[in-house]
């Protein structure tokens, strides 16, 4: 029997819960901004996706860019945030952001608007 996979959706932000127990090698860390970690910008609006954790309760949660594709390491429960939408609570687990993504070849990249 195929398992349910855990989809999170908060606007054009996509998370879903991995099975992984470590992130993905050679992903590379993304600092948290002074007020946490932002998933994504509103392009019109400005308002952000953004997990707020103050800078003593950073290591609740971790954010991974790995090529076209990016990795959220919640290590403990967090608030994913946004000022259009409901709050979503993440419980513990390693989350991938699902982006659309263009194939050049060779190249992979994310589609922006």
């Amino acid at each position: 029997m195929k398992r349910a996979t855990t989809t999170y959706r908060q606007g054009d932000v996509a998370l879903v819960l991995t099975t992984l127990a470590t992130i993905p090698e050679g992903a590379k860390e993304i600092k948290p901004e002074a007020r946490g970690i932002v998933l994504a910008y509103g392009e019109v609006t400005g308002h952000a996706h953004r997990i707020e954790v103050p800078k003593k309760e950073q290591h609740k949660v971790r954010y991974w860019d790995v090529g076209a594709e990016r990795y959220l390491q919640v290590l403990e429960r967090v608030t994913l945030k946004h000022e259009e939408h409901a709050a979503i609570v993440l419980d513990k687990g390693i989350y991938r952001q699902a982006f659309q993504v263009e194939d050049f070849g060779p190249e992979v990249r994310r589609v922006e608007d």
